[in-house]
């Protein structure tokens, strides 16, 4: 293949601190610069704004004044390249006019989504904020060469908005990284949650079953990456997540849970939780919602739980049946590795950035 030296501009909403930056850019950088891309990664976020985000800590004004000059510094080099890959929008609560007119028109702008981030704006309770940015992010869609979407309900809202074109990629594992772990004889059975304390709240949406299933003398409920004061009341314990440690703390989940509240915003996850547990070989129970649905197989690589009832129901079942825990595991793996692995999300990745900036007779596969 020739030396194309195609140059890619990555304008992140995070650094690599940040779930989603961390999974929807930055694990494919190494595999695109492999694939003749010439990348500069600018985030809009630091990994300090994430740790205050998390503890609670508000960011200054200043800081965050600042950091909106050094985004548009960064969107004034955007001529220089081939391809412009923004991470859902350039410049978060301010209106898609503007962000746009920064761009230069024969700019090639993909856009990436893995959350429903159009009802932050469509569905805020500001009548002021839905006139001004209800649809910014349809605006941005319509101007994008390329839409990426983390599952349908995402993809589907980009159609409506008229994109030009619209692509489905999954949020995905390094099937590598992410391994099964030797079955050990445990004194507990242990469900399991992962996530962060953006998220850690949904766990409340099923706290009844959870007190349910905390009263089994050999189950231990834990919460990785949850901050222990969105818990209070529910029997689990809160252990700190760090990346380093992510993947032998799921290895130690004998099952894997990720309830979600029926609301437009939860349809536009993409189901990560449930990927990470099923790359590590560990049957998982999950709210029906967006692409959970699409994600595990009901009675394949898992179950379907929506009411309190349904949670006890399944659990207690995997808790009590060793067999079918081992079954479903082996299932799920085997999904993660057809269709939620980073090798097969990367090469998809690759062609469609390669497509805006290769002649119409390129031979790439």
């Amino acid at each position: 293949m020739p030396q194309l030296n195609r140059k890619l501009l990555i304008l992140s909403r995070y650094a690599r601190l940040g779930a989603s930056s961390r999974l929807r850019i930055y694990q494919f950088i190494s595999f695109l610069e492999n694939s003749e891309f010439q990348i500069d990664v600018e985030p809009l976020l630091d990994d300090k704004y994430i740790i205050n985000l998390y503890a609670g800590r508000s960011k200054r004004l200043l800081d965050i004044v600042k950091t909106y000059c050094k985004r548009l510094l960064t969107i004034k080099k955007s001529a220089r390249f081939d391809v412009v890959w923004v991470e859902k929008e350039l410049l978060p609560w301010l209106p898609a006019w503007l962000e746009l007119s920064l761009l230069p028109s024969r700019t090639k702008l993909v856009v990436d989504y893995d959350d429903a981030i159009f009802h932050q704006y469509d569905q805020h309770k500001s009548a002021l904020v839905r006139w001004l940015l209800g649809n910014k992010i349809d605006a941005i869609m319509r101007r994008a060469n390329l839409v990426i979407a983390g599952n349908a309900y995402l993809a589907e809202r980009a159609r409506q908005a008229g994109a030009k074109r619209v692509e489905i990629l999954p949020t995905v594992v390094d099937t590598t990284r992410y391994t099964v772990a030797p079955i050990l004889d445990r004194k507990h059975i242990t469900i399991g949650w992962i996530g962060s304390p953006a998220t850690a709240h949904y766990l409340q949406q099923i706290a009844p079953a959870l007190r349910e299933i905390g009263k089994i003398k050999n189950v231990k409920l834990v919460a990785v990456g949850a901050n222990a004061n969105q818990l209070d009341g529910l029997p689990v314990t809160v252990i700190k997540w760090t990346e380093a440690s992510e993947v032998q703390e799921i290895q130690n989940f004998d099952i894997g849970i990720m309830p979600l509240p029926d609301e437009p915003f939860a349809r536009g996850k993409c189901g990560y939780k449930l990927i990470q547990c099923m790359a590590c070989g560990v049957p998982v129970v999950a709210s029906p919602i967006g692409a959970n649905a699409e994600i595990v197989r009901d009675g394949i690589e898992g179950f379907w739980a929506s009411s309190q009832a349904d949670w006890v129901s399944v659990l207690t079942q995997l808790i009590d049946d060793s067999s079918l825990r081992i079954s479903m595991g082996t299932a799920g793996r085997e999904r993660v590795e057809s269709v939620y692995s980073l090798d097969v999300a990367a090469a998809k990745l690759a062609h469609l950035l390669s497509s805006l900036v290769a002649p119409a007779s390129s031979d790439l596969p």
